[in-house]
């Protein structure tokens, strides 16, 4: 409209995570030229909202930029950092030589015990990260403790971002968090023999986040006077391995959903979620559900570079051979193949408005 607002409900997703959701708005809000606001804005760890049943509990935080603050903004009131924990326990980062403390300092009292884990993205020091994270999964959040047994189930992990690489200057990818947590899985396994299980995985492609895309939706429309239900989501994106893969995991969900199978629907899902995911994704647990679709939409301005013409269906072969996905994300090619190719965001939204008869 004329002040620059939007007409249509429409959020922001993204899978980076290590800046605040008003920061993010702002930047948008310049490159577009309209305004968007920070409840626009779905950050890799934003739905960790929902997740109210650890908000009480002390929780170690793992990332880099404004942690503490996100965690607290997200609901969490007790976060501890991994600096924090370095401090308090300095025996126990030991790679850098350099950073080894001299002489043997005195014993750790009255630190919290340590109830969770958030992995909000990719750290910068990964060899103190992945120590720590181990350290405190093994202790059961004590790490100044020494216990006979391995306790297992381990402590709850939720987990932001999984994207194994992201394309950022350089001619070749650059390592994301799916890499780091590739990395923690790997080690975990090693030293314990048992598999590293996740609490929750968020951010796109998981279900979760679409299911969270679409609550705001729904308070959006709401809040600008709509009478009708929204009925269908289009989203758009430039990545195969988790835009496309995101948006058809969640319409086979509403499929499902609306077979009155929603657990028999969750139970067969490629996502290995946990209870909890489940409860996120009941249909009328949040909202009312009048949503029937979500449509992929590929654009080719990005990570995706489409060949000679561009076709309305993705081809069958568009799968990548190499699995980039998670390890608890199963492969299906279907998954991959956009609802619809276009050149860019534009004629995304114009694709969008012609199928909804919008002038």
């Amino acid at each position: 409209d004329g002040s620059g607002r939007l007409r249509v409900p429409v959020v922001f997703l993204t899978n980076a995570g290590n800046c605040l959701r008003s920061a993010k708005a702002r930047e948008l809000s310049q490159a577009l030229g309209l305004q968007v606001s920070p409840e626009q804005v779905i950050l890799s760890h934003s739905p960790l909202q929902l997740f109210s049943q650890f908000h009480q509990r002390c929780m170690l935080v793992a990332g880099q930029g404004p942690v503490e603050e996100n965690a607290h903004n997200l609901g969490f009131k007790h976060v501890v950092t991994i600096e924090a924990l370095r401090k308090a326990y300095p025996l126990l980062d030991m790679v850098d030589q350099s950073r080894r403390p001299k002489e043997l300092p005195p014993p750790t009292t009255g630190f919290p015990t340590i109830e969770g884990v958030v992995l909000f993205g990719e750290p910068v020091r990964w060899e103190t990260s992945l120590q720590l994270i181990t350290d405190v999964l093994l202790s059961n959040g004590n790490p100044g403790a020494e216990l006979q047994d391995v306790p297992y189930p381990h402590l709850p992990i939720l987990a932001c971002n999984m994207d194994l690489l992201w394309m950022a200057e350089a001619k070749m990818p650059r390592f994301g968090h799916g890499t780091f947590l590739l990395c923690l899985e790997n080690i975990y396994k090693k030293v314990t023999g048992r598999e590293l299980k996740y609490e929750a995985l968020i951010g796109k492609p998981s279900p979760v986040t679409y299911r969270y895309a679409q609550f705001l939706i729904q308070q959006q429309a709401e809040k600008q006077g709509w009478k009708a239900p929204v009925r269908r989501l289009y989203a758009v994106g430039d990545n195969p391995m988790s835009d496309v893969y995101g948006a058809n995991l969640y319409n086979s969900y509403l499929k499902s959903a609306q077979q009155n199978q929603v657990q028999a629907g969750v139970k067969r899902s490629p996502q290995a979620g946990s209870p909890q995911t489940e409860v996120y994704l009941e249909p009328g647990n949040d909202c009312n559900n009048s949503v029937e679709s979500c449509e992929s939409i590929l654009v080719c301005t990005g990570v995706y570079r489409h060949n000679g013409d561009v076709p309305k269906k993705t081809e069958p072969h568009t799968m990548e051979t190499v699995f980039h996905g998670h390890r608890d994300f199963s492969f299906d090619p279907s998954l991959v193949e956009a609802s619809y190719i276009v050149q860019d965001v534009d004629d995304a939204v114009q694709l969008a408005f012609k199928k909804e008869n919008w002038s």
